[in-house]
């Protein structure tokens, strides 16, 4: 099976979007936890080639998209940039619907709890996202590491060494625009993709409940 690895194309988009909604659940297939298939890639997909199409990278075979990686060199930048021109778009797409009655079982102190309106999906809680998508990320961590990824891979392309042909390109698009360090999210669900960063050269700067914050120095090399 021959897969390229290759820069973002416009017509990868749909492509992306389905790989992100098939890996959306730590890894797994989410489309069971979506009524609507776009409301995730619209968070963690969508906006980065939109923004700055040079860091993202795609791997295709015969049968179309089947990994990427997206990136923003600057994450604090790039908050910005979706408040101006991404998110109006989805707010007025995506209304906030009114805050369900709590149920019995619901912790009132856990935002996802909160959030469900108790019909078997997640899709409130990336509109939620949308219309407040959280603080930015904390000052010491930006200075040293002020890009952000999110890479994906459906299983069938999964084992064939794709994740470090993603990562090789992207890090050398990071380091030609001088970026001195990256970070990312790794849900503690998904302990073979945290293995895979540790692998690479990442270090975990802190655990949390959710999972691990890693981060990687752009002046090193890749292990």
């Amino acid at each position: 099976m021959s897969i390229d690895v290759r820069p973002f194309q416009a017509f990868d988009l749909p492509g992306m979007y389905r790989v992100c909604l098939r890996t959306g659940d730590s890894g797994r297939d989410a489309t069971g936890l979506y009524g609507d298939p776009d409301l995730l890639p619209h968070i963690y997909a969508g906006p980065y080639p939109a923004a700055d199409p040079g860091l993202t990278f795609v791997a295709a075979d015969a049968r179309g998209v089947l990994g990427y990686v997206v990136a923003t060199a600057d994450s604090h930048a790039f908050d910005g940039w979706l408040e101006e021109h991404w998110w109006p778009e989805l707010r007025l797409r995506y209304p906030l619907p009114p805050s369900p009655p709590p149920s019995p079982a619901a912790d009132p102190a856990d935002p996802a709890d909160s959030a469900d309106p108790g019909d078997g999906t997640k899709d409130r809680q990336c509109v939620e996202h949308i219309h407040r998508p959280g603080p930015p990320e904390p000052k010491t961590l930006y200075e040293r590491y002020p890009a952000h990824l999110h890479i994906d891979i459906l299983p069938r392309g999964q084992g064939a060494g794709l994740g470090r042909r993603l990562m090789e390109a992207l890090l050398t698009a990071l380091r030609e625009r001088g970026v001195p360090g990256l970070h990312l999210g790794v849900g503690a669900g998904n302990p073979g993709a945290h293995a895979f960063y540790l692998r690479l050269g990442f270090t975990e700067a802190e655990r949390q409940e959710w999972g691990s914050v890693m981060v990687m120095d752009l002046m090193r090399r890749l292990g």
